[in-house]
């Protein structure tokens, strides 16, 4: 794709205009929007298969990342026809379910993708996530903070994917049977369980104090985000951090190596795409019955 200051451009039969193509979204990594656009156009079947049909929350950076942003969760104003609203408690949010949308985010400078953890119209989580959130930047224990939580998940014969979250911490995916079976109460529990588990076993690297003013130098093993209606980041989404890193899929064996998130950006994402894949896809929906019988949980 190639435009000028102003161009429009035909996208699955729908007709976009992309405005200031050669504006720097990421200076020091030197993307600048033409670049951006270009590799939403080969993120799109990753990014979609995690955020289509969900309740889309973006965050925009009009003037690139070290200008001022806002969250954007209320569908922009003169959206085209093939845009659609998904409303939920008076806020019609994006449905980012097609090319030609992701590009009209994109061009809005639209640089991260926050959806929410349940389809439209349902109650039920689509996946599990545990959110390892650091207390400082950076934080050079958090690839050992995510095999941590890996093993405890693995005694468990819980088989998880961890991501980088593109900023300072990392995820731990687990996808779920699609038949809807686990609920959000259920998920909490269990998430509560695992993480006093591992605040007792590693005192020295994990808490659970939501307050990040008494966490100390400790990383937050944070279960609660984890709700309906919340977001956490995409896999694949992009981020607003210096070198255009994105939140990424990893091996466990990568992890053992204690990557740096940097290593996982806008550059090099494709190549890395074409030969590994989506990590997760490989990964059929967990089983959770066992251990949430164990625990006693029950579904509200």
């Amino acid at each position: 794709m190639s435009v000028g200051q102003k161009e429009k451009i035909m996208i699955e039969g729908n007709e976009l205009t992309i405005s200031n193509p050669h504006k720097l979204l990421w200076p020091e990594a030197q993307v600048t929007k033409l670049d951006y656009l270009n590799k939403l156009v080969f993120l799109a079947p990753y990014l979609l298969r995690y955020c289509a049909n969900r309740h889309l929350t973006t965050i925009r950076y009009p003037n690139g990342v070290q200008a001022k942003s806002f969250y954007q969760k209320n569908c922009p104003t003169g959206k085209p026809d093939f845009v659609h609203v998904a409303p939920l408690e008076d806020i019609d949010y994006v449905n980012l379910n097609s090319l030609s949308t992701l590009m009209w985010l994109g061009n809005l400078a639209c640089l991260e993708f926050h959806p929410s953890l349940h389809y439209i119209g349902h109650t039920a989580p689509v996946e599990w996530i545990i959110d390892l959130d650091p207390s400082r930047d950076p934080e050079p224990r958090i690839m050992e903070a995510a095999q941590a939580i890996g093993e405890i998940l693995d005694s468990l014969r819980i088989t998880s994917v961890p991501k980088t979250s593109g900023a300072t911490g990392v995820q731990i995916y687990v996808p779920l049977p699609t038949d809807e079976r686990y609920s959000f109460d259920q998920l909490r529990q269990l998430g509560h369980f695992i993480a006093s588990f591992a605040v007792q076993k590693y005192p020295k690297l994990f808490t659970i104090e939501r307050f990040k003013k008494n966490r100390g130098d400790l990383i937050y093993i944070d279960y609660l985000q984890h709700g309906y209606g919340r977001t956490l980041s995409a896999p694949y989404t992009p981020r607003a951090r210096p070198h255009a890193t994105l939140s990424t899929p990893l091996l466990w064996s990568e992890v053992a190596l204690r990557p740096d998130a940097k290593e996982f950006n806008l550059h090099n994402i494709e190549e890395r795409l074409k030969k590994l894949g989506d990590l997760i896809i490989r990964v059929p929906g967990q089983n959770l019955d066992t251990v949430l019988e164990r625990l006693g949980t029950v579904k509200h």
